[in-house]
């Protein structure tokens, strides 16, 4: 059988749009970071666009994009790589509890917190959606957003009441999952929403929630090669040395796209097995 998920392949190096080593692996790009190019990278490999929004309600316990700014953006990385761009996601709101009530995240890095309730980011989420539908048609995607699975009930009967079918979207974005991604939990929720006929797109889901899910999903997205090898400490034989890409070499693979490409080659090799399992 043929592995139905598309996996984009995270990164926080939008120079790799550029790099054909990538043609068949297409990437997950903040638009935070591909902001700080003058001028963007070419594009030789599709991609997805990540609205960034986990860090803009880090830094700034709202949006501090409006929808106008973001859709322009958008428009104007669809103009430049034309078909490669598959989507872009919206201006959601997360609601993890730490966006919520605030808090230290990964790295110690503090949240100030937005101090709204689980219901008004679902509201925000869906406003937001709707406003920029207007102004990227079928550019932008639909995300579901909530923490217990009976909050995404309650976020799809908001888009259903606001005129949105989630049953036509091509693709119906989970958030909120990825820190828990591999639990019984999330597992429920994903096979919640896909009895329902959604195509379901999983944000940050790693080895292990994959496994669970992905003969579910539509398609997903990680980064998780880049913490890996920098928690691991992992550093590709000879990548400590100068070479092609790395004038200096480095003392992990944190940022290496053969390492990110190897782990991604052994992320769906590990699916294939255990379907054929």
């Amino acid at each position: 059988m043929i592995l139905r998920v598309r996996f984009f392949l995270g990164t926080h190096q939008p120079n790799w749009l550029a790099d054909e080593r990538f043609s068949a692996a297409p990437l997950f790009v903040s638009r935070r970071r591909l902001n700080m190019y003058a001028s963007p990278p070419p594009g030789v490999c599709d991609f997805a666009l990540d609205s960034g929004g986990f860090t803009e309600l880090q830094l700034y316990g709202r949006w501090a994009t409006d929808a106008a700014t973001y859709a322009a953006e958008v428009l104007r990385y669809a103009k430049f790589y034309g078909g490669r761009l598959s989507w872009a996601a919206p201006q959601d709101w997360m609601c993890e509890p730490i966006v919520i009530a605030g808090g230290a995240g990964a790295h110690g890095v503090m949240f100030a917190g937005t101090g709204l309730s689980v219901e008004e980011h679902q509201r925000r989420t869906v406003d937001n959606f709707v406003e920029l539908r207007g102004l990227l048609g079928g550019l932008v995607i639909l995300v579901l957003q909530g923490w217990a699975l009976a909050d995404y009930g309650k976020c799809q009967q908001m888009y259903a009441d606001a005129g949105v079918s989630l049953e036509d979207e091509r693709v119906v974005g989970v958030g909120s999952v990825c820190r828990r991604q591999a639990t019984a939990e999330v597992t429920t929720i994903m096979t919640t929403l896909a009895s329902d006929g959604l195509q379901l797109h999983g944000f940050g889901f790693k080895k292990l929630g994959l496994r669970n899910v992905h003969e579910l999903l539509e398609s997903a997205d990680s980064m998780a090669w880049s913490a890996v090898a920098r928690q691991e400490g992992i550093c590709l034989p000879g990548h400590d040395q100068p070479g092609p890409g790395r004038p200096r070499g480095h003392r992990n693979c944190a940022n290496c796209a053969e390492w990110a490409l190897m782990w991604r080659d052994q992320l769906l090799s590990s699916l294939e097995v255990g379907r054929a399992a």
